[in-house]
């Protein structure tokens, strides 16, 4: 009988063990899973900040592409004033 209720005690020892370091791993995967969760909004909103500079970027771009374009023909246009105003004073 001594051996019997040795085993026991034993197994319900092992079991209050397991039971205990399930605990402590559920508490740790409740840390870890917090923090994940702070990263996953804090690159959320990165990613959020990145999509709006890709935006400006881009209209950026196409503001100096267009400039661009425009440039020979506004300088042309110019010019042309300033040689008319020019031609007007002699």
């Amino acid at each position: 009988m001594l051996v019997v209720e040795s085993e026991v005690e034993g197994e319900k020892m092992v079991s209050r063990h397991i039971l205990d370091q399930t605990r402590r791993n559920a508490d740790d995967l409740a840390a870890i899973k917090s923090r994940l969760d702070r990263h996953d909004q804090r690159f959320d909103g990165l990613d959020r900040k990145v999509d709006g500079l890709e935006r400006k970027v881009d209209g950026l771009e196409r503001k100096v592409g267009d400039l661009t374009k425009s440039m020979p023909k506004i300088v042309a246009e110019v010019m042309h004033e300033v040689l008319d105003e020019r031609d007007r004073r002699r």
